[in-house]
C-alpha cells in the first residue's frame, strides 16, 4: 500500500509542473491549465513552451474564441512597469510569439507580442481585448530579440518596445473595460505551429511608471 501511495504522489506531481520563482517578482501562477516553463537561475532567462495551435484570440470577424494558451503571471500592481528581452527560437511559424501579457477573463485581456508575421518577418504586435480584439502591428524586428514592456498609468496601460532595453518606442495608451483584478506575467503561443519556444530575459519589475509616455524613457 505505502509503495502505490507513493507512485500516486509521483503522478501527481509529474502532472503538475513546478512554477519558477523569479528574483524580483512575485510569486507566479498560470492563468489556467499549467504549460511547460523553466527557469535558469544562473541565467536569469525564462524559458516557456507553448503546445501546439495555443492562442489568445476574440475574433472582431466573429471567428471562435481561443483561450488554449496560458500566462504565468502574478496580479498587477497598482503602478509598475515590467520589462523584458524577449527571444523565439528558429524555425519559426505564422503567428508563434513571446507576449508580455495581461489577464482577466475571456473577454478582458491584452498581449504585446514578438510574433512572427504571414509574410515571414519577426515583428512587434499587440493585442487589446473588451469583448473583441483589436489588433494592431508594430514595427518589423530583424534582431534576433526585441525588449517588451507593460505599464500600469493610473487607470490605464502602455505598452512599449526596445531594440536595446535603454530607448522605448510608445506602441500603444488603452483601458480594460473591467474593475476586477489584473494578471501580468509571460506567455507562448503557437497558433499555426506545434511548439513554440519563447525565452525572456533581462527580467525588470519597477513601482513606476514611465512619466512620459512619447520621450524614449
Amino acid at each position: 500500500m505505502e509503495k502505490l501511495q507513493r507512485n500516486v504522489l509521483t503522478a501527481e506531481y509529474k502532472e503538475r509542473p513546478l512554477i519558477p520563482e523569479i528574483a524580483g517578482l512575485p510569486s507566479l501562477e498560470w492563468t489556467s491549465s499549467p504549460s511547460h516553463a523553466s527557469y535558469d537561475d544562473a541565467e536569469g532567462t525564462l524559458t516557456l513552451t507553448a503546445a501546439p495551435g495555443v492562442d489568445w484570440s476574440n475574433d472582431s470577424l466573429g471567428g471562435d474564441q481561443q483561450h488554449r494558451a496560458s500566462a504565468l503571471a502574478f496580479t498587477a500592481p497598482a503602478s509598475f512597469s515590467l520589462s523584458a528581452r524577449v527571444m523565439v527560437a528558429s524555425p519559426r511559424t505564422t503567428f508563434d510569439a513571446g507576449v508580455l501579457a495581461l489577464w482577466v477573463d475571456n473577454d478582458h485581456w491584452a498581449k504585446l507580442c514578438f510574433e512572427y508575421s504571414p509574410q515571414g518577418e519577426a515583428m512587434v504586435v499587440s493585442v487589446v481585448t473588451n469583448t473583441h480584439s483589436d489588433d494592431s502591428n508594430g514595427p518589423v524586428v530583424t534582431a534576433p530579440w526585441i525588449y517588451l514592456r507593460v505599464s500600469r498609468v493610473g487607470p490605464a496601460w502602455a505598452f512599449h518596445s526596445s531594440a536595446d532595453g535603454r530607448e522605448w518606442s510608445f506602441v500603444r495608451l488603452f483601458r480594460l473595460d473591467t474593475d476586477r483584478p489584473v494578471r501580468v506575467g509571460f506567455m507562448s503561443q503557437a497558433p499555426m505551429g506545434d511548439s513554440c519556444e519563447a525565452r525572456f530575459d533581462a527580467i525588470e519589475l519597477t513601482e513606476e511608471p514611465p512619466a512620459d509616455l512619447r520621450d524614449g524613457s
